[in-house]
C-alpha cells in the first residue's frame, strides 16, 4: 500500500485558482492522494477557473454558494473525504506547498498515530519563499496577555500548530468535531491545537517535512499590507478564543491588553498602509468593536 493511499489533501479556495495551479499540483504530483478543493465563493470568474482546474487534475470539487470561511470550508472538505473512505486528512493553505515526499512524511505520522491510538496533530516546519524559516513548527500563545512567540516563556503558555498545513487521522478529527466555525477566519488553528491537547493528543512537528508559505498570498493586499478582513478577524478572534477556553481572570487580562494587541496586529502590515487608505483603519476599528462585544457560544 502506498503511504498516500487513504490520504486526502483538503484546500479551501477563495480567489486563489492561480495559486492552486502551481502549489497544489506540485504538492500532490502523481502520488495518488485524494484532493478535495472547497471553493468558498468569491466570484463567478473564479468559480469558472477553479472548476476548469479541478476537472483538469481530477480533483474533488465542492461548491458552496457563499463564502463559508476557513473552518466551515475545511469541515465540508473533511466530511467529503471521510465519506469517500479517507483515513488521514491533510489541510493545506492555497499559498503553501510541499512535495509528495513531505506529504508522505506528514501522512505517515498521522496514520501511524491513528493506528496506535497515540493521537497526534502533525505539522511541518514552515519556510518563507526565500528559504528562510517562517516557523520551526510550534508557536506559543502566552496566556498572561495573549501575545505570541516562537519560544515558551511560562509553564502555562499554549503551544499551537499553524493551519497553513496540518495532518491528523480520522479518529482524532472525529473526536475534535472539526474546526470551530465561530471563528470564520484566523485562530481556528490555535483553537484546534488547544482542544487536541486537551484530549491528550500530541502536537508533533514532523522531521523531514516542510512547506513553503507565502503568507498573505491569498489576501487582497499591497506589499506587506494586510487585508481589512485580516485585521478585523485576527483582533476579534483573539478575544473569542479567550472567552471559549480560558478562565475569567485570563479574559480580564486579555481585555485590558486589547489596545496593545490591536496595535501589534495593525503594525504587521507596516506603517505606510495607514496613510494610503481607510481600509486598514476600518479593519482595526471593527476588530476592536467586535472583540469588545463578542460572546462565546
Amino acid at each position: 500500500m502506498s503511504v498516500l493511499d487513504g490520504v486526502a489533501v483538503i484546500v479551501v479556495n477563495y480567489g486563489s485558482a492561480d495559486l492552486l495551479a502551481t502549489n497544489l499540483v506540485r504538492t500532490v504530483g502523481d502520488s495518488g492522494a485524494r484532493v478535495v478543493v472547497v471553493d468558498s465563493f468569491s466570484s463567478l470568474k473564479e468559480r469558472a477557473a477553479i472548476t476548469r482546474l479541478a476537472a483538469e487534475h481530477w480533483w474533488d470539487l465542492l461548491l458552496p454558494e457563499t463564502n463559508v470561511g476557513f473552518g466551515g470550508g475545511s469541515n465540508l472538505g473533511a466530511a467529503h473525504a471521510l465519506a469517500a473512505g479517507s483515513r488521514v486528512l491533510v489541510f493545506l493553505n492555497p499559498d503553501a506547498w510541499t512535495d509528495p515526499a513531505g506529504l508522505s512524511a506528514l501522512a505517515s505520522a498521522a496514520r501511524s498515530a491513528d493506528q496506535l491510538s497515540d493521537r497526534v496533530l502533525a505539522a511541518p516546519r514552515i519556510l518563507r519563499p526565500d528559504g528562510g524559516v517562517y516557523s520551526r513548527g510550534l508557536t506559543y500563545l502566552h496566556r498572561a496577555d495573549g501575545t505570541m512567540s516562537g519560544t515558551r516563556t511560562a509553564p502555562d503558555d499554549v503551544p499551537w500548530l499553524s493551519g497553513a498545513c496540518l495532518a491528523l487521522g480520522a479518529e482524532l478529527w472525529s473526536e475534535l468535531g472539526g474546526f470551530d466555525e465561530d471563528y470564520f477566519l484566523y485562530w481556528e488553528d490555535v483553537d484546534l491545537s488547544w482542544r487536541a491537547a486537551a484530549l491528550g493528543a500530541r502536537l508533533q512537528v514532523v522531521d523531514g517535512a516542510h512547506v513553503v508559505h507565502d503568507e498573505g498570498g491569498t489576501q487582497d493586499s499591497r506589499g506587506r499590507a494586510k487585508s481589512e478582513t485580516y485585521y478585523r478577524y485576527d483582533i476579534r478572534n483573539r478575544m473569542l478564543f479567550a472567552l471559549k477556553n480560558l478562565a475569567p481572570a485570563d479574559v480580564r487580562r486579555w481585555r485590558r491588553a486589547l489596545p496593545q494587541a490591536a496595535r501589534a496586529v495593525a503594525l504587521r502590515g507596516g506603517r505606510r498602509q495607514f496613510v494610503e487608505g481607510i481600509g486598514p483603519w476600518r479593519g482595526v476599528a471593527r476588530g476592536v468593536v467586535d472583540a469588545l462585544g463578542v460572546r462565546a457560544s
